[in-house]
């Protein structure tokens, strides 16, 4: 019956169009995880992270996204350095004291750009770090303050 309906081109561009939504679907299903956790890192919850903006408005908040989604919203006062942008440089020009408190975040837990900052900063000496692992799609899902550019 497809033979009859279809020409061989059609069949050809149908079968590979297929094949082409199929693997997309797999590859996003493939996406990794971010890790559990990171040693030495503290892990927080969205919940967390206002409590500690509140405690300390001073507190770095990093961004690890691309430029373009941390414009289309982002936590307020957040820094945006994409991970693999991240110097050590540009990280002591935010805060030369390594003991400082810096929060991370990237776009959840099928993001690896936040732990991927952490774990450069932690060579680069760096020792109070915050993991806000659950990231934008957790603050979205919670429906708490944005910030758009």
């Amino acid at each position: 019956m497809f033979n009859l309906l279809f020409s061989q081109h059609h069949q050809r561009v149908i079968i590979a169009s297929i094949s082409v939504l199929f693997s997309s679907v797999l590859c996003a299903e493939q996406k990794p995880y971010a890790p559990e956790n990171i040693q030495d890192v503290t892990i927080v919850s969205a919940e967390e992270v206002i409590e500690m903006i509140l405690a300390n408005p001073d507190l770095i908040v990093i961004d690890s996204r691309k430029k373009t989604e941390y414009l289309k919203g982002h936590i307020e006062g957040a820094i945006n350095i994409l991970n693999t942008r991240l110097t050590r440089e540009e990280l002591e020009s935010v805060s030369a004291d390594k003991s400082r408190e810096i929060l991370f975040y990237c776009n959840g837990t099928r993001c690896l750009r936040s732990s991927d900052s952490i774990k450069k900063a932690k060579t680069w000496g760096y020792t109070r770090l915050i993991w806000f692992r659950g990231g934008w799609k957790e603050w979205t899902e919670k429906r708490l303050p944005v910030v758009t550019d």
